[in-house]
């Protein structure tokens, strides 16, 4: 997949802009806070329907502005397919493929991109819900129906959260409260399928992680991956929760553990007005060595395991779509690498179809990334030239 072109209307720092890309390296250079990973978020928006620097959509539309507009030209082979999303600052968003209105959720069936950012060092560093988050992007762009599957989970869960909450002011004991069973039904179907395909994705990023790891830290420190599930006995609350594991062939088996663990969990559900079984309670476990990568990773470590997820993720991704390779955005990562991983993920970034990479100072951009130069200043693209 290679994105040629892309606009932005009333976008970040952009009232508007134009850019051309190629196939290949393609380098935003500029001062920071001028604008250049917003170029990288607006591209990868169309594939994670979300940003990789904020929680919601509000803080990308322009000050003064309701909505964002942002329109790119892909190409699949000699297919070429136009996009146009409306970020709205209030209400739900607009989306269009080739001119027809779409649901948004639509979008990723057409675009594939792997961002790599400094955020990315809360994956292995910070609280599940980064894992999380990374997880449920890439389950996004794998299959693109889980869009629906977790919205419609979230707002299960918010349901049921709520309805616990009013039951515990209201002093009701769990016996008496029938409408929950309800919920329960509602949120072991969806849990249920977000559970058996993020134990599905965390078997299948085995391998490439291990792959990735090694040709960035060129070692081999035995990287591993797994869920710890809630309803398996895991508390994101405390810090050693214990393992899983889990086949995920069997969802029947998954649900009938989902139903047992919110029974069990039922009082103290009502004590505390939470819903404390789920997907969303759940941690994507990371180790090398044998040892976690959070409390126990060097940070050097801990850069090539947040590094090398992506660099999976990108792998598996190639390997499963039809749309060609992802794109693949590395924002402001080079500053953060010592020389030998710089010149490594160079070497393993020129290998896909179109990389963009962004960066405040040009020299640290190894050489055979240099390929087409745009210039940013201030919101806008004030020059683009190629080696």
């Amino acid at each position: 997949m290679i994105v040629e072109q892309l606009s932005l209307v009333d976008f970040r720092n952009y009232a508007a802009a134009d850019v051309t890309l190629v196939p290949g390296p393609n380098v935003f250079v500029g001062r920071n806070g001028q604008g250049k990973t917003n170029l990288a978020e607006a591209i990868a928006f169309f594939a994670t329907l979300g940003s990789h620097r904020v929680s919601n959509d509000a803080p990308m539309v322009r000050d003064g502005a309701d909505a964002a507009i942002i329109r790119a030209r892909l190409a699949h082979g000699e297919r070429r397919v136009q996009l146009e999303v409306q970020v709205n600052r209030q209400g739900s968003n607009k989306a269009r493929v080739n001119g027809s209105g779409v649901k948004p959720s639509e979008l990723p069936r057409y675009a594939q991109v792997v961002l790599f950012a400094p955020e990315d060092l809360q994956i292995v560093r910070g609280d599940p819900s980064s894992r999380r988050r990374f997880a449920d992007q890439l389950l996004v762009q794998r299959t693109p129906r889980m869009s629906g599957v977790l919205g419609d989970y979230d707002r299960v869960l918010k349901q049921r959260t709520a309805l616990l909450k009013s039951a515990r002011a209201r002093g009701v004991r769990g016996d008496a409260l029938s409408t929950l069973d309800v919920w329960d039904d509602k949120l072991v179907a969806l849990g249920t399928q977000v559970i058996q395909a993020r134990l599905a994705l965390a078997a299948d990023l085995a391998a490439p992680l291990a792959a990735a790891y090694t040709a960035i830290a060129g070692a081999d420190h035995d990287p591993e991956i797994e869920w710890a599930l809630s309803i398996r006995g895991a508390d994101p609350d405390v810090d050693d929760a214990p393992a899983t594991s889990v086949d995920p062939a069997h969802p029947p088996d998954i649900a009938a553990q989902f139903r047992e663990a919110l029974a069990a969990r039922r009082t103290a559900e009502l004590e505390r007005g939470l819903t404390l079984v789920g997907p969303h309670r759940d941690d994507l476990l990371l180790r090398i060595r044998g040892l976690p990568v959070k409390g126990y990773a060097s940070h050097g470590e801990s850069w090539s395991v947040a590094l090398s997820l992506r660099l999976a993720s990108a792998e598996l991704l190639r390997a499963e779509s039809l749309l060609g390779d992802p794109v693949l955005i590395l924002d402001d990562v080079f500053a953060e690498l010592d020389t030998e991983r710089r010149a490594r993920l160079a070497g393993l970034a020129g290998d896909y179809e179109q990389v963009v990479v962004t960066a405040a100072v040009e020299g640290d951009v190894p050489d055979n990334l240099r390929a087409r130069m745009v210039r940013v200043e201030a919101g806008e693209i004030v020059e683009a030239t190629d080696a």
